[in-house]
């Protein structure tokens, strides 16, 4: 009686007319009460769908949410999509389907949850290993009141790598030995049939390289010592490609081009400027020839032979020319038709301390040491001395850049102890070695792949172009050379890296030639190339890691030690 009395009382109530300024309002109190009293007992009246736009409002692969990318996933996945409002589930099956290559739709099993708001996306087979899918969302996605999805969205997803063992485990000692073996084949079957010279790369045809040549020269000496290759083989082709640059390949005051044809020995031009002589390419080259001279060093007729032509070739560079005659600075470039043009000074910290060296050493036609000091060294502005990491690093830029500065001048140039006013070599080898496994396995840029075994950058292909990757220039490339050339430098971090190559990639990299030019997990991505420049230092500093065979033999030359004496350098090969 008590609960009828206050319904009558509100009835009466919500019924009452107010003047208000002359005009008339109902106003009712208590409806939704007595509309929530006699609905007591019964189902709740249903609410019209709402019918403004639906929303996508999260994806999540295996529980982790994404929008855009997903890299690095699972072949195994659940997968959720969620709305704003309850779908029309038939519309959902028919326009979301996970698309392989954005071609063919992926066999998947769809239920629903949460009202149908939520669509659960399970592919019947596993997806395939390190390979690319797309999820498009289209607005021909429907809700259950039949109001279409705002907008289309595209998800892109790349899978991981098979990481189950691709080869069995032999010692460290063999897989040293068929990582140097395999990779030889680049300078050994691949070599120009004409010149003897190392391609630019595996695609270049006719099109050779100087400084990759110098790098494949150093490699076939560590062939010969390792037994892969005889000496007769070696010296005779050494003869044929020494023949080729003496006689035949164009020169300029005695510097070679960086490209060149491997048949007519003319110039290819490396840009509009660059048509003549490249000097940091040149001493490349220089620095393989003369530790073939030394290595090479019996009384027979075709050894005695190629030595003479290495001296011919070494003696007519003319590096005093490369500073413009007389300036403190070597310039790298210098073109027949444009001169210094390109006006480009060969400035530290990076490769080009072989350069200086070399240039410092010519016994016909050396440059003075203040072009060392005042132009390379920039009087002390090459120093840098922060750290990174924990790490300190006495020269060049932050992070050390890309990792072939520790390379390319210490195929040859042996850094243990070596030290002048500026740096101790070996400490700014290692240092940097060791920032850029650091940075990897930090991963600032959260990389996909990235870890304490799957690190290296240095300059190679990316997807799509060419970089020089470093700390601060991080594409998302690993490239294997970066890596496996500095075991002398970081041999447990080197050692943990060509392990991974080699059983967890290699079925994606490990290729004709050795390890392919460079790979993306993230972007499931392995490069079909191989580098003259990034094949040669792997065999090169993996020798010099196992025997310092090519340190042992460029710091022998009577010349170089003259020339880094010259420059104030200390090591114990210099005494």
């Amino acid at each position: 009686m008590i609960l009828k009395k206050q319904v009558n009382n509100l009835l009466n109530q919500s019924f009452r007319i107010l003047p208000l300024n002359g005009a008339v309002f109902f106003f009712s109190v208590g409806l939704l009460s007595i509309a929530a009293i006699s609905s007591c007992g019964k189902e709740p009246i249903k609410q019209p769908e709402p019918k403004y736009p639906i929303q996508m409002q999260s994806v999540t692969w295996d529980g982790s949410a994404i929008y855009l990318v997903k890299k690095n996933a699972s072949v195994n996945p659940e997968v959720k999509i969620s709305f704003s409002q309850p779908l029309d589930t038939n519309s959902a099956k028919e326009n979301i389907k996970l698309m392989f290559n954005g071609v063919s739709s992926v066999e998947q099993n769809v239920s629903f949850i949460q009202g149908d708001s939520t669509m659960v996306l399970r592919p019947k087979s596993p997806l395939r290993f390190f390979a690319k899918y797309t999820l498009p969302i289209p607005v021909t996605v429907k809700s259950r009141a039949g109001v279409a999805l705002d907008k289309h969205l595209t998800i892109q997803i790349r899978t991981t790598y098979n990481k189950s063992p691709k080869f069995s485990r032999i010692s460290k000692e063999d897989l040293l030995d068929s990582v140097q073996r395999k990779t030889l084949r680049y300078f050994w079957d691949f070599a120009h049939p004409v010149s003897g010279m190392a391609r630019e790369r595996n695609t270049s045809g006719d099109l050779v390289t100087s400084g990759g040549t110098g790098f494949g020269i150093m490699a076939l000496v560590a062939a010969v010592d390792r037994n892969y290759l005889t000496r007769n083989q070696v010296v005779s082709h050494l003869n044929k490609m020494s023949d080729f640059l003496w006689t035949k390949a164009d020169q300029f005051h005695g510097a070679y081009p960086h490209w060149l044809s491997g048949s007519t020995g003319k110039t290819i031009a490396f840009s509009t400027n660059d048509d003549g002589a490249d000097l940091v390419e040149t001493s490349y080259l220089i620095q393989g020839l003369l530790t073939a001279r030394n290595y090479f060093n019996q009384s027979s007729p075709e050894e005695t032979k190629l030595r003479e032509t290495i001296d011919s070739i070494w003696h007519r560079v003319d590096w005093y020319w490369f500073t413009k005659n007389g300036e403190s600075n070597l310039y790298w470039h210098w073109s027949p038709n444009k001169g210094f043009v390109m006006n480009m000074q060969i400035r530290g910290w990076n490769e080009c301390l072989i350069t200086h060296v070399l240039a410092a050493s010519s016994p016909t036609h050396p440059v003075a040491a203040n072009v060392y000091h005042n132009g390379w060294a920039r009087n002390g502005g090459m120093k840098n001395g922060r750290s990174f990491y924990g790490v300190k690093l006495p020269l060049g830029e932050d992070y050390g850049g890309p990792l072939f500065f520790a390379h390319y001048s210490f195929l040859g140039i042996d850094p243990n102890g070596l030290s002048d006013q500026y740096a101790n070599y070996w400490e700014q080898n290692v240092n940097h070695s060791k920032i850029n496994h650091l940075y990897c396995k930090n991963n600032p840029k959260n990389q996909a792949g990235y870890s304490d075994s799957c690190w290296g950058l240095t300059a190679s292909d990316i997807p799509n172009s060419y970089t020089a990757s470093s700390p601060t220039n991080d594409r998302g490339v690993i490239t294997p050379t970066a890596a496996l050339s500095s075991f002398p430098y970081t041999p447990d971090e080197s050692t943990k890296a060509l392990e991974f190559f080699y059983y967890q990639l290699g079925d994606l990299i490990w290729k004709e030639y050795g390890f392919v030019d460079a790979f993306s997990v993230g972007d499931c991505w392995a490069a079909n190339s191989f580098l003259a420049i990034d094949q040669g230092p792997i065999i090169v500093m993996m020798e010099n890691y196992r025997s310092g065979l090519l340190w042992k033999n460029f710091t022998a030359v009577p010349e170089v030690v003259s020339g880094m004496k010259k420059l104030g350098f200390q090591a114990p090969y210099l005494n």
